[in-house]
């Protein structure tokens, strides 16, 4: 991959990462959030270490950026490893009873848990854990039917942890989002920068940007992936089959017709485009 290394670790992100260490074992409940368009990159890799033998919820938010098809395609991938996604869309609140239901069938298993060792029932504490801008305070203001938490579609909005009470009898912990301090799979690094899933300082735009085209062109050819290449093609009056020679051709083509030129700003169109669902529901993984 040429496209210049991609790393990004704010200090908030770290001191929370510090905090979450001293309070994990506290916790009865991880409910992981993780992207739809790139469910293995957003799957932390110490996950199971902190984990442990808490009960695991898995939500994958953003499923309507994504193909129905290739949702189940996923299922069967997950259930193939004993893993039962739920999938949501936090935005407008689908799958969230489901989400819900599930977070209180794990209160019964544990209430029930602590009555047979002879402790007595307490609110169940559950933690919310993803990688930042997978949408967490989105879900988190769902499940609790009101805004609780500060919420927008940007990387490191949450920056402290903080416990919600629920009606439900589950004391919620909203952490900021964690991630790897080396981001040693760039592939899975720039998934991360095209869904906006870390901070824009992280990367150069204009190289995403053409990793992007990249990847389009290559998703074309996939019977699973659910994408409309003449669709991006007319919406910027660039064919993206015309033949270029390197992808950067085709975004200086698009900038030439839309920004004057300006191959940054172009760049920063075409991924705000992409992020924003102007492209079709575009999923940059598929299931092997």
């Amino acid at each position: 991959m040429d496209i210049p290394k991609i790393q990004w670790y704010p200090g908030h992100i770290a001191k929370a990462e510090k905090k979450l260490s001293e309070v994990i074992n506290r916790v009865d409940l991880v409910i992981e959030v993780r992207d739809a368009r790139i469910p293995l990159s957003t799957g932390h890799p110490h996950l199971d270490k902190w984990i442990n033998n808490k009960k695991h919820i898995l939500v994958i938010n953003r499923s309507d950026m994504i193909s129905p098809k290739t949702i189940t395609s996923w299922n069967k991938w997950f259930y193939s490893k004993n893993q039962y996604p739920l999938w949501c869309d936090a935005k407008r609140g689908v799958g969230i009873n489901e989400i819900c239901q599930s977070a209180k069938e794990s209160r019964f298993s544990i209430d029930n848990r602590r009555i047979s060792r002879g402790m007595r029932i307490r609110p169940i504490r559950a933690l919310t854990l993803g990688f930042p801008n997978v949408g967490k305070s989105a879900l988190i203001n769902r499940i609790a039917k009101k805004r609780v938490v500060d919420s927008a579609r940007k990387a490191g909005v949450t920056r402290n942890l903080r416990w919600i009470k629920l009606e439900s009898g589950i004391d919620l912990l909203d952490a900021p989002g964690v991630i790897p301090p080396n981001l040693e799979d760039q592939k899975a690094a720039l998934h991360l920068a095209l869904c906006d899933d870390i901070g824009e300082a992280a990367y150069e735009i204009e190289s995403v940007a053409i990793e992007f085209i990249k990847i389009i062109s290559t998703l074309n050819n996939d019977k699973n992936a659910n994408i409309s290449v003449k669709q991006i093609s007319n919406r910027y009056g660039v064919d993206i089959k015309k033949g270029f020679e390197c992808p950067s051709d085709w975004i200086n083509e698009a900038a030439s017709k839309h920004t004057s030129g300006d191959t940054r700003r172009m760049s920063h169109k075409l991924l705000e485009d992409y992020r924003n669902q102007m492209l079709g529901k575009i999923s940059l993984e598929v299931p092997q």
